[in-house]
């Protein structure tokens, strides 16, 4: 079957083949390939061997000559295909590359697939293309075919979010990834280790709590402000949780707030007042009522006895962290999306523009998921010992904002600002974290535009593309019929039917893995880290009258030892970035040169970002680094 060709002569071409890097990429299979112009000339059949070498290994490349091929255009598409010698003989391809000699042009294929044996599979230059666009319509819905095996829909918690219903072998984690998570966590179990600490003791006093900062473990900033009313308020707009404030317009009669009570706070102006100069705002975690957890109904105000104060304010905080962690944490950036991988690979060809465009964005997320459902919100697990709520408490909150989550509202970042009315800077000046956030998912929109416009320059693709059109029904369908269940997803008479549509839906996607999550995750050691800044359990009573009392009472609502270091370590832990910031992808699906500008200008528009929040935060007295594009990765893998 192999071609044979002088080794005297100049090559015309070089073929790259690149190995994948997934578990058991490598083959020991032969190899052939034969590549086609644009007119329909094809190369001899060259067998990709060299003799006495272990060609085609896990993340390597392999380099073969192809000479002379008289009357040889354009290299336009390849063809190739293996058999099943050996006993490693699966094999997963990245790409191939063919290099002309002559003009120094290189022509990508991307792979990205295992390759089955005695299946000849036809390539075409950069491997994009919509559905009824494709030239080998049969190997797609073939193909497509397999995959849905592989992923399907499984809602695990009745009425609970749309899952994977077992993890892929190809979501896995990379061993070296996997290992540093294990690494990092061994580190920091060796730090609190060598504490000497009785686990079952109560803290005797905040001094005493500090004692445990000391190796792998510092000292989270807020130990230096967590009491002061100022940092309270800030936590609203720049904490793990800033995305629930709103402008107030009236206040609510349930919250049984008179105007004297408040004037005293509203720097010399009456309630109306500062109501009307859009000077209040609110913060309402109506969700929480009745779930198994303490409650609270009285109105604490700073003038209260300063630790009565303080204790109020822990319990607010460990309100707001049930939300953070249930919610904005695992209920809309985890859970929400992996019912989107899904779905994703179900109905879209590794061929679809729309999956390389998104591709990315989904890395590591269905094991991460796996992962921290069963080591950390298993039965008895961490979730369990360190939430108030508890599991149970935290999947009956995420039913609960399920129900309440909109695509079209929460999803597209300045609509839910828009929403909220804190979208102006000069009604709500110190918000940062709407600041980054809306940057970022302008830049995200911004590429996004430039390539999906480049493959869709007309309604008509959009309406005729089945690939999608299957893609959305499967998103909305509600999940007692096997669907991922999305609300306000754009489009008309249950289609996508513009190209701005699709746009939105993807921006939407790709800004929750990377903005959402980011903003979500990554400071919760700064937060939690030190418990009384935002516990998420406390312990004792809610105080119910307005009696002083002492520091001894804010200790009392502290967890034991061993517990606060379970919490340290693990959110240390959680907060660690482990893959590449937002533009810089692990693997790159997208070739074209047009696709290749978009992102080019994309990461440029990051760069531009990052050193304004840089330079902001210089001035700050309360930094807000974490939505810096830098720190930002692009998928939710931690």
């Amino acid at each position: 079957m192999g071609s044979t060709f002088s080794f005297f002569s100049t090559p015309q071409f070089e073929v790259h083949v690149v190995t994948g890097n997934r578990r058991g990429a490598g083959t020991d299979a032969n190899v052939w390939l034969t590549i086609y112009d644009e007119h329909g000339k094809k190369s001899p059949v060259v067998k990709l061997n060299h003799p006495w070498k272990n060609d085609h290994e896990r993340d390597s490349t392999s380099k073969y000559p192809i000479h002379p091929i008289e009357g040889f255009g354009k290299v336009h598409k390849i063809e190739f295909w293996r058999d099943s010698f050996g006993v490693g003989h699966a094999w997963f391809v990245d790409r191939i590359e063919v290099h002309d000699l002559a003009s120094g042009k290189v022509f990508y294929f991307p792979i990205h697939r295992w390759v089955d044996a005695n299946i000849h599979y036809v390539v075409h230059e950069f491997d994009c293309t919509l559905p009824y666009e494709d030239y080998c319509k049969e190997q797609r819905v073939a193909e497509l075919s397999r995959i849905r095996k592989d992923y399907q829909i499984k809602v695990h918690v009745p009425g609970g979010p749309a899952q994977s219903w077992k993890l892929p072998c190809d979501e896995k984690f990379l061993g070296d990834y996997k290992w540093d998570i294990i690494k990092n966590k061994g580190s920091l179990l060796l730090a609190t280790s060598l504490i000497n600490l009785s686990s079952k003791d109560k803290w005797k006093s905040l001094d005493d709590l500090r004692t445990v900062y000391r190796l792998n473990l510092e000292e989270p900033e807020c130990v230096k402000y967590w009491t002061e009313d100022r940092w309270f308020g800030l936590q609203r707009v720049q904490g793990a949780n800033s995305v629930l404030i709103s402008l107030c317009k009236e206040i609510p009669s349930k919250l049984g707030v008179e105007d004297g009570m408040l004037e005293p706070f509203l720097e010399g102006l009456t309630l109306e007042e500062a109501i009307a100069a859009k000077r209040v705002f609110l913060v309402d975690l109506e969700i929480l009522k009745d779930l198994p957890c303490k409650n609270a109904r009285r109105v604490f105000l700073p003038s209260d006895p300063q630790y009565t104060w303080l204790l109020a304010k822990i319990f607010y905080n460990n309100a707001d962290a049930t939300y953070h962690q249930s919610c904005t944490h695992l209920g809309f950036t985890h859970l929400l999306m992996e019912g989107v991988v899904v779905c994703t690979h179900r109905n879209m060809s590794p061929s679809h523009p729309l999956f390389k465009l998104m591709a990315p964005h989904f890395l590591y997320l269905l094991a991460i998921n796996a992962r921290g459902l069963q080591k950390l919100i298993n039965e008895n697990g961490w979730v369990d010992l360190t939430m108030t709520v508890g599991r149970c408490g935290m999947f009956d909150l995420i039913k609960r904002g399920f129900k309440q989550w909109r695509m079209n509202v929460h999803g597209i970042i300045p609509n839910d600002f828009k929403a909220r009315e804190v979208d102006d800077p000069n009604v709500l000046p110190n918000y940062p974290y709407r600041d980054d956030a809306v940057a970022i998912y302008k830049a995200i929109n911004n590429y996004v535009t430039n390539v999906v416009q480049f493959y869709y320059d007309s309604s008509e693709k959009v309406i005729n593309d089945e690939e999608l059109q299957c893609w959305r029904d499967e998103l909305v369908l509600s999940r007692d019929e096997g669907g991922v269940g999305l609300m306000g997803v754009p489009g008309e008479n249950g289609k996508f039917t513009t190209v701005d549509q699709v746009i939105d839906v993807v921006s939407v996607i790709i800004s929750i893995c990377s903005i959402g999550h980011a903003s979500a995750n990554f400071q919760q050691y700064a937060e939690y880290g030190f418990p009384p800044n935002y516990p998420g359990i406390v312990c004792g009573e809610i105080p119910r009258d307005k009696k002083p009392r002492t520091l001894k009472d804010v200790l009392k609502t502290l967890p034991n030892k061993e517990i606060t270091l379970d919490i340290m370590v693990i959110t240390k832990l959680l907060s660690a970035r482990g893959t590449k910031s937002l533009g810089d992808f692990e693997v790159k699906y997208l070739y074209h040169p047009a696709c290749f500008k978009a992102a080019e200008e994309f990461c440029a528009e990051l760069k531009i970002i990052s050193a304004k929040i840089k330079a902001r935060n210089q001035t700050m007295d309360f930094p807000y680094p974490w939505l810096d594009p830098e720190i930002v990765p692009n998928s939710i893998s931690i």
